[in-house]
């Protein structure tokens, strides 16, 4: 008895520890590297790789590198080994994701995993065709992919637009990216000169999320600017 109660008690504190897509994203949206780095521990599966590509973006941003690097592979080897055992839209869509970070952090890499991207992301479509997060990772895949490899602005904008569309739907799994999806075609339309439609863009994303500190940034930049 005492046994299955020391089990029992264990099982619930790990579960306890674990971080919820929530938890990560308002540390990562605050920019906190400390609950990041814990959640990137104490989570698992999906959770742990999501933990892990939430502080690459945000240790690239204040320059840890070398933590960037590790946390980005330690997201890619969780996702795959994941994707080995049952496949889904949202583990290919993050993976998708991880492997167009390891191609910005290092362009060499291009080669190697600018195709297993695109395979993943028509895998994705395929399972499910109306996954918010599959059409913000194309959208994201698109803003930095030429037009003439069937990337581009204008490819940027409409998949953001159908990912905002989408997030329309119920979610119970792993939600995330709403607001991030406005603030994509935010970019977009920024990078082709419709600064208010830009603003208004990252203003929206703010009502979603009040905390996310990207869309603040962005908002400040461009009162600075002008």
């Amino acid at each position: 008895m005492k046994s299955l109660f020391l089990v029992t008690s264990l099982a619930f504190v790990s579960h306890a520890a674990s971080a919820s897509i929530e938890q990560i994203d308002i540390a990562a949206n605050t920019m906190n590297i400390t609950h990041l780095t814990q959640y990137s521990t104490d989570a698992v599966d999906y959770e742990k790789a999501y933990a892990n590509y939430r502080l690459t973006i945000t240790a690239n941003i204040v320059g840890q590198i070398e933590l960037a690097a590790q946390s980005l592979n330690s997201a890619q080897l969780t996702l795959e080994a994941l994707l080995n055992s049952q496949a889904s839209a949202d583990t290919q869509a993050l993976l998708a994701a991880v492997y167009g970070m390891q191609i910005a952090l290092d362009n060499s890499k291009g080669a190697e995993y600018g195709m297993k991207t695109a395979i993943l992301l028509k895998q994705a479509s395929q399972l499910e065709p109306q996954n918010p997060r599959v059409s913000l990772v194309k959208a994201i895949n698109a803003f930095y992919t030429p037009s003439l490899f069937g990337g581009g602005l204008d490819k940027t904008k409409l998949l953001a637009s159908q990912a905002i569309e989408q997030f329309n739907l119920p979610c119970d799994t792993f939600c995330w990216g709403h607001a991030e999806a406005y603030t994509w075609r935010g970019l977009a339309k920024q990078q082709q000169g419709d600064l208010v439609g830009a603003k208004q863009d990252w203003q929206t994303a703010l009502t979603i999320d009040d905390q996310y500190g990207w869309a603040t940034f962005l908002l400040n930049q461009q009162s600075t600017v002008q």
